[in-house]
């Protein structure tokens, strides 16, 4: 190991061996740290009971475990979903959600500290973005909230603040991490990585061949539409992001869902449901739109649709053969907009 102290939940089990090795240690001893650190929970040295003591002390010499601590969380009155607020170690504040469903337990973690995609009905950028988060950062999310209600977490979504493929390296060391069979053992299958529809990004997710679930951040049915909202539209064009779509579902076999935040008087016309439904209908992937009325953000000048509007979209879609659902809203009695509560306790 280098004199820099190396950020050892970041490291995937076959680097951590390596380090081992540097240690002059047999490779095994990457096995048990990795169990500790991903499977049991334990985030000190003196806490791996079952490692010699010459080895903690070269541990703690030449990495350092990823702290995180929880400053506050609000719980739903109405669903029981709560929001985590976590201080890292350099005073940056991200946010986690836990969500309880009928088949489990699912948790929305941030990948960065901020957003720079800058869509202009998000809070999760409002202050721009401060840094990326490590993979290490990111596991403490999931681990942090398992320890804090004793119980196993299903389902992961990367969907909090941030955005999962401007921080690609780090993003895919979690999914590999935590879905490994010497730490949480999580299916693929069961992690959903949302994007505001970086094509490279996707594309090189495609060439990973993982059956993680990709959802892309649509939100409107043409691209004049989309960069009233979303600045990423100027970038990539709907024809570029669906290609790289196609891409995605030939190399991994995985439906693509669309989230569509329904925004009152922007894009909730009937006649946007329909170019959606053309939009989507006769691709070479299967695909599933996710219906989403939008939280309300004092600093934003969006507001939701209405049910009755939200529905006539949705049936509009179904009508045209698109699988379509309307996300269930929950933490409606909390800073439920993503980025909110962070925001908040950021302008203390």
């Amino acid at each position: 190991m280098s004199n820099i102290k190396r950020d050892i939940m970041s490291l995937e089990l076959d680097a951590l061996t390596q380090e081992m090795i540097l240690l002059n240690e047999k490779k095994f001893r990457g096995i048990q740290v990795f169990e500790w650190l991903h499977q049991k929970d334990c985030f000190t040295w003196k806490g791996m009971n079952n490692l010699p003591k010459a080895l903690l002390v070269k541990l703690e010499e030449h990495a350092y475990i990823t702290e995180m601590q929880m400053v506050t969380k609000q719980t739903s009155g109405h669903d029981g979903t709560t929001k985590f607020l976590f201080k890292l170690y350099d005073g940056q504040m991200i946010e986690t959600v836990l969500m309880r469903y009928d088949y489990g337990n699912s948790v929305c973690i941030s990948t960065q500290a901020g957003c720079r995609m800058g869509c202009t009905f998000c809070a999760s950028g409002l202050n721009g973005l401060e840094r990326n988060l490590t993979t290490g950062e990111m596991l403490r999310q999931v681990y942090a909230v398992e320890r804090e209600i004793g119980k196993r977490i299903t389902h992961v979504v990367l969907m909090g603040t941030g955005e999962p493929l401007d921080n690609y390296d780090a993003v895919l060391g979690f999914i590999k991490i935590i879905t490994h069979d010497k730490g949480k053992n999580l299916s693929q299958r069961h992690i959903t990585l949302s994007t505001c529809g970086m094509v490279d990004g996707i594309r090189r997710l495609a060439s990973e061949k993982l059956q993680i679930n990709l959802a892309i951040s649509l939100h409107a049915s043409d691209d004049e539409l989309r960069k009233q909202t979303m600045p990423i539209a100027k970038k990539y064009s709907i024809d570029e992001i669906l290609t790289a779509c196609e891409a995605y579902f030939i190399s991994t076999g995985r439906r693509i869902t669309f989230e569509y935040a329904l925004i009152a008087g922007h894009n909730d016309h009937p006649s946007q449901a329909r170019a959606l439904a053309d939009l989507l209908r006769f691709r070479k992937f299967k695909c599933h739109v996710n219906l989403i009325p939008i939280n309300n953000v004092v600093e934003k000048a969006f507001a939701k649709s209405n049910q009755k509007e939200v529905a006539r979209f949705r049936d509009i879609l179904l009508d045209k053969k698109v699988e379509t659902t309307i996300r269930r809203s929950l933490g409606t009695d909390i800073d439920a907009a993503c980025g909110q509560l962070r925001f908040n306790a950021m302008k203390k």
